[in-house]
């Protein structure tokens, strides 16, 4: 996280008791311009109805930490089954600890964590931390969980290099991207086809939801006890934290990214997301018939 990102969600977080839902949003780069844009205008919750299974697949522990569990913290609370997929577990994430006993300690972190949000059922793929490549035998392995789980929806984060609080990180780019890919994969029976071996049938996810986009079209409401929640999330990483220097406090933290985002959905704390419907029209199908229609009239 940069250092001037760093300071508005501090500040964010601070202010928050005094600013109106509706203020305007600032935020660091690109994305303090879709964001304020889009105050008068405000981002629109999921449906109750739009998923009941949900399956979060990131590259690191502590990866949904940082709001996203707060979101599954709403989730699980209404009933929605989240399990999460790492597909690595962060063992090159702590300079003055071994690899071997990094991963245990995160791995133990990471569980906690998830079960101060609702989440009992999370699952490691043990692909090296900070060395994740592209692979179809990486998209293979998500697909085959995918399958398995048969989620409605898929939540993952940013494939780009540059994001809504900098340049994105190696594992995290691969994780995106593999992971939209094996949202694909696991609904064609022709492709990989071991896995039908493995009596895993095709499954087509309705939902790919992407956190850290700086073009949201959903959100989640997060106020109150999916916040608290979210927030503990994150302290369970705590000797994880404690070995990054100047790591703010996660309460602070998580306050201000859900206040940032909170704004334009106009309440306090929020979640955003951007969403693709895999089961809708793509929106190019509309425009080329509203095209062909306004040359015959």
């Amino acid at each position: 996280m940069t250092e001037s990102a760093l300071q508005e969600l501090l500040a964010a977080g601070s202010e928050r008791g005094s600013r109106s839902p509706s203020a305007p949003v600032i935020l660091p780069g690109q994305a303090a311009v879709t964001l304020s844009a889009m105050t008068t205008d405000l981002i629109p919750p999921f449906a109750d109805d739009d998923f009941h299974r949900v399956l979060c697949v990131v590259a690191h522990p502590d990866d949904v930490e940082y709001g996203t569990s707060s979101a599954v913290a709403a989730w699980t609370a209404r009933g929605v089954d989240v399990a999460y997929l790492l597909l690595t577990r962060g063992e090159a994430g702590m300079d003055g600890s071994p690899p071997e006993r990094t991963a245990q300690l995160r791995t133990e972190e990471q569980i906690a964590g998830s079960r101060a949000v609702g989440v009992s059922e999370v699952e490691f793929l043990d692909y090296p931390d900070g060395m994740l490549e592209y692979s179809l035998g990486l998209r293979r392995d998500i697909a085959r969980v995918i399958r398995r789980r048969k989620p409605d929806a898929v939540v993952s984060g940013s494939w780009e290099v540059e994001g809504r609080i900098g340049l994105n990180q190696a594992d995290h780019r691969v994780a995106g991207l593999a992971a939209v890919d094996a949202l694909r994969d696991a609904a064609n029976r022709w492709v990989f086809p071991e896995l039908l071996d493995e009596g895993l049938e095709p499954h087509s996810v309705r939902w790919l939801l992407l956190s850290g986009d700086p073009r949201p079209t959903h959100g989640v409401d997060v106020t109150g006890e999916p916040l608290e929640r979210g927030i503990a999330s994150l302290e369970a990483h705590a000797q994880y934290l404690a070995g990054i220097p100047g790591h703010p406090e996660p309460r602070l933290m998580i306050r201000g990214i859900t206040a940032l985002q909170g704004g334009a959905m106009g309440v306090p704390n929020a979640v955003l997301f951007r969403a693709w419907d895999f089961h809708a029209p793509p929106p190019i199908a509309a425009e080329a018939l509203a095209a062909a229609q306004a040359q015959d009239g």
